[in-house]
């Protein structure tokens, strides 16, 4: 919005900043984390006073989580206000990989609200059907990743990009928006099963929105593109500015979601988060440097896989627990513990994807 408001002006010198992307992206990060900061106290009040029961919790789930009893949850509209504003304050607005982008955010949010409404109403865990969860996010990512394909060049349109092979592209054909729902229906339902503990999740979604803040911004820079023989995708540069603005608000919500958290994000922000990572995935032709990057999530959804596959098969489990963080719990690790080490998990995927980059 900004910068079509200043598009005119050229007169002064202090305007020109407001055309470069990194201004932009930085200017994003800080609007996002100032509104979540501003509004998330008087936010947490209301929600404490709609929700004086909190957030339903499981009653065969780790004992140390009935302390948590009371907290609300839904806090995930907090980063979705916070990160839609941002964005929309400092996009090009006229950049229709944005809009693509924010369809599949917003669309998984209100999915992620009605099913955490659901289970408030219900007073229970269990909130909207697995099944029509599927089947609707499944709908907005092919939507979206029909739309991103199409914005594509044509030599890109139907093909899955190897990070380090340079020229190796894997036609698809038609298929490929639906490959794309894929990536982003996985990456949404994946960040919702890693939300299980105070902070454990939003601190590995800020990493990764790091990192395709980086990817996002070389790979649509011709320059940079081509010296470092990344396929050159136009209008990504604008993914920038959402993933920054995503890491403020993910600044701001985890003030509150620090241990002992203040508020949960709710599967409001968890389905949201990881639809809104697969999209900037898809878009920049980096699928496979999020499941990398995002590791993290892949192993806590391949816990829970493992752990239903094995116990109808056999009858008994190979984890204490799934997803992954809770069979640390059950071994009695302290949740800060667990919380503080996938983090350094994060970081180091995050570096291993970035290495993707220039190793060709």
């Amino acid at each position: 919005m900004i910068p079509a408001l200043l598009a005119g002006i050229s007169d002064f010198p202090l305007f020109n900043l407001f055309r470069y992307l990194t201004f932009r992206a930085g200017a994003a990060c800080l609007t996002a984390l100032l509104l979540s900061m501003f509004f998330g106290p008087a936010f947490i009040r209301w929600l404490k006073s709609v929700q004086p029961e909190g957030q339903p919790i499981r009653a065969d789930g780790p004992q140390g989580h009935l302390a948590k009893k009371g907290t609300p949850t839904m806090g995930g509209v907090l980063i979705l206000a916070s990160l839609t504003a941002s964005t929309l304050l400092w996009v090009d607005l006229r950049n229709g990989m944005i809009w693509f982008v924010l369809l599949v955010t917003l669309g998984f949010g209100v999915l992620g609200y009605l099913d955490d409404w659901l289970k408030l109403t219900k007073k229970n865990t269990k909130g909207v059907s697995a099944r029509s969860k599927l089947l609707i996010q499944a709908a907005l990512g092919l939507v979206a990743g029909i739309g991103i394909t199409l914005l594509m060049p044509v030599s890109l349109q139907d093909s899955l990009a190897v990070p380090v092979f340079k020229e190796v592209l894997i036609p698809f054909g038609w298929f490929f928006p639906v490959l794309s729902m894929f990536v982003m229906v996985g990456a949404s339902n994946a960040v919702n099963l890693t939300d299980g503990l105070d902070g454990l999740a939003i601190v590995p979604v800020m990493i990764t929105g790091g990192v395709f803040a980086l990817i996002a911004y070389l790979v649509g820079n011709r320059v940079f593109a081509d010296y470092l023989q990344l396929h050159f995708v136009p209008g990504t540069g604008e993914l920038a500015v959402f993933c920054s603005a995503l890491i403020g608000a993910g600044l701001g919500f985890l003030w509150f979601n620090a241990p002992p958290a203040a508020v949960f994000m709710g599967d409001t922000g968890s389905l949201a988060l990881g639809g809104a990572l697969g999209a900037v995935a898809v878009a920049t032709k980096h699928e496979v440097v999020l499941a990398i990057v995002g590791g993290v999530f892949v192993v806590e959804t391949l816990s829970v896989i493992i752990q239903v596959f094995w116990f109808k098969r056999t009858g008994r489990r190979v984890f204490l627990m799934a997803p992954l963080h809770h069979h640390f719990e059950k071994k009695g690790w302290p949740e800060p513990t667990i919380v503080i080490r996938f983090w350094i998990i994060s970081m180091i995927l995050g570096l291993v994807g970035l290495s993707t980059l220039k190793i060709r």
